[in-house]
């Protein structure tokens, strides 16, 4: 289960024709993997992706990696896959607006699926928020599960340059994206 992914958009692949992708295991610890992903494009598109997926058991509970993951602790060289959420809340007072779920949103567990997140946060980024033709850094903190049926408010609130969305269910947040432009 995805714990959370940075996206550095360092040049934007819109005028790539090709796009080559190198992948590798960069973190792991007793729970989680950590994954990076570098991709170059052919018009000098450049992006670089860090994720970190937690592993969970058949009840879908966290538990230890066994066997299988020999690739991934060769590859992270001893670096650990870091679980801790870093991102803040926005304020409780943040301006929200209803996101309706469609069943096309949802996972094999049953759960919104990450690009549905993704396009949230564009949608949101539409009112205000770094121009996505630049530079821009983009990360997301999945905290619990959003599943179809709740009522979904995605609560907004900019920060300095940074724009952060947080999506609440019940009074909780259950995810918090924050989108800014790097240098």
């Amino acid at each position: 289960m995805l714990r959370s992914v940075r996206i550095d958009i360092l040049s934007p692949c819109v005028e790539d024709r090709e796009v080559g992708i190198l992948t590798w295991g960069s973190g792991l610890s007793a729970l989680a993997a950590s994954r990076r992903w570098s991709l170059t494009g052919d018009r000098k598109g450049s992006i670089e992706v860090d994720s970190t997926w937690v592993h969970l058991d058949r009840d879908a509970r966290p538990a230890r990696i066994g066997r299988g993951f020999d690739d991934y602790a060769e590859a992270a060289q001893g670096r650990s896959a870091p679980t801790r959420l870093t991102l803040r809340e926005p304020p409780v007072e943040s301006p929200r607006t209803a996101w309706p779920l469609r069943v096309t949103d949802v996972d094999l567990m049953g759960h919104v699926n990450n690009a549905a997140y993704w396009s949230a946060v564009e949608h949101c980024l539409q009112e205000r928020g770094p121009d996505l033709r630049a530079p821009v850094r983009a990360c997301l903190d999945y905290r619990s599960p959003l599943d179809l049926g709740e009522q979904v408010e995605l609560a907004r609130h900019a920060d300095g340059d940074a724009y952060v969305v947080g999506f609440v269910a019940s009074g909780v947040v259950k995810a918090v994206a924050r989108v800014e432009a790097i240098a």
